[in-house]
């Protein structure tokens, strides 16, 4: 019986163009040469290691051309729409209290504020939960097994009554390895309010 459900936060509930970003840069000139020195400066900005100010002074190293607000916009563009009615699915679900709500986003600081800025109903959306971890903030990243396994004994959970929910495999991979339960959903074919349909044998 699954008592807690820990949800991804990108392409669970707000929308990604997860090629966006790229083609911004690409224009902006990053090439497959500096692809791999773009792939350090992503993962230690998205667990906190590095400050925003550090991540954009990193970037212009990369491309020397390019101005704080170019390297922002760009770097927000795989940001997209955050539709209503999975607002109103997990404030439903939150008021019901059959379930721990748990959200674990690998989101860095330009995401978060982002967001902050442009859905005006985010306050409201992150009260529906009971904790509300982001990478750049407990300095830990899936699809790493420590931030499942911070998860878990943060909250006391039993892995076969967890479910997690990520659109990534390799997320829900890790999770499926440590005994958790998964739903590995498609952005483009699923739907979060879609839940109790799809993973009915759960509840």
């Amino acid at each position: 019986m699954i008592n807690t459900i820990i949800f991804d936060f990108g392409d669970v509930f707000i929308n990604l163009d997860k090629s966006a970003t790229e083609k911004r840069l690409t224009q902006l000139g990053l090439n497959n040469q500096l692809a791999n020195h773009q792939k350090k400066i992503d993962q230690q900005y998205e667990v906190g290691n590095m400050t925003t100010t550090e991540f954009i002074k990193n970037y212009q190293k990369l491309l020397p051309n390019t101005s704080e607000k170019e390297i922002k916009n760009a770097w927000n563009a795989i940001l997209s729409d955050f539709p209503l009615h999975r607002l109103e699915f997990i404030e439903k679900l939150a008021d019901e209290k059959k379930y721990k709500l748990i959200l674990l986003s690998n989101t860095n600081e330009l995401h978060i504020d982002w967001i902050k800025q442009h859905v005006a109903f985010y306050s409201k959306f992150k009260s529906c939960f009971d904790s509300f971890y982001l990478s750049h903030e407990i300095n830990l990243r899936k699809p790493d097994s420590n931030i499942f396994e911070f998860v878990l004994k943060q909250h006391q959970l039993i892995p076969s009554e967890t479910l997690f929910i990520d659109d990534t495999k390799e997320n829900t991979d890790t999770a499926s390895s440590l005994g958790i339960h998964t739903w590995n959903n498609d952005p483009k074919t699923d739907d979060i309010t879609e839940l109790f349909i799809t993973k009915s044998d759960l509840f």
